[in-house]
């Protein structure tokens, strides 16, 4: 097994890019990511080596962000239910336009929370981190295909989800 060294330096940027296309915001991805490493650091003796160390790196990272998420949630004065009462229906847009716009970007990460995995995470890869499907396919140790298929899946279970709730 590599040094600590040789694998922060190996991996901070995909963990990076990853955490970013979660919470969209640099000085909180930076965080995230140095607390992921720090955590990975004081377990990487549980590492089995079951999986790929970025695979374990990121979901080190994502139970980070979502709990940081927890925590903001709690403390946040207006829940996302009651923001989206008072916003405007754009149904009528495609999603990836909807996505452009933050407040409908808000939206979709609600509904995103109701999906299962592997859906929702490659959704968030493709669609906030905008890593390709090649880089996808690598993290889960799958095929380009099934990070398509799954991609697709995931966006109409999305508009599904949006069409049920709108």
């Amino acid at each position: 097994m590599e040094s600590f060294e040789e694998i922060y330096s190996l991996y901070f940027k995909d963990i990076y890019r990853y955490v970013l296309s979660l919470c969209r915001n640099s000085e909180q991805a930076e965080e995230i990511t140095q607390e992921t490493f720090f955590q990975a650091m004081k377990s990487i003796s549980s590492f089995r080596g079951d999986c790929k160390m970025t695979v374990w790196l990121c979901q080190i990272a994502k139970h980070l962000y979502f709990a940081q998420k927890r925590k903001e949630k709690h403390s946040a004065i207006m829940t996302l239910d009651e923001v989206s009462d008072h916003l405007p229906d754009t149904t009528s847009q495609p999603l990836e336009l909807r996505i452009a716009d933050e407040t409908d970007a808000m939206r979709i990460l609600e509904y995103l929370h109701d999906i299962e995995e592997p859906y929702k995470e490659v959704f968030m890869l493709r669609v906030f981190g905008e890593l390709s499907f090649k880089k996808i396919s690598g993290i889960f140790g799958k095929t380009e295909s099934w990070a398509r298929v799954t991609y697709h899946r995931a966006k109409v279970k999305i508009l599904n989800e949006m069409e049920g709730k709108q």
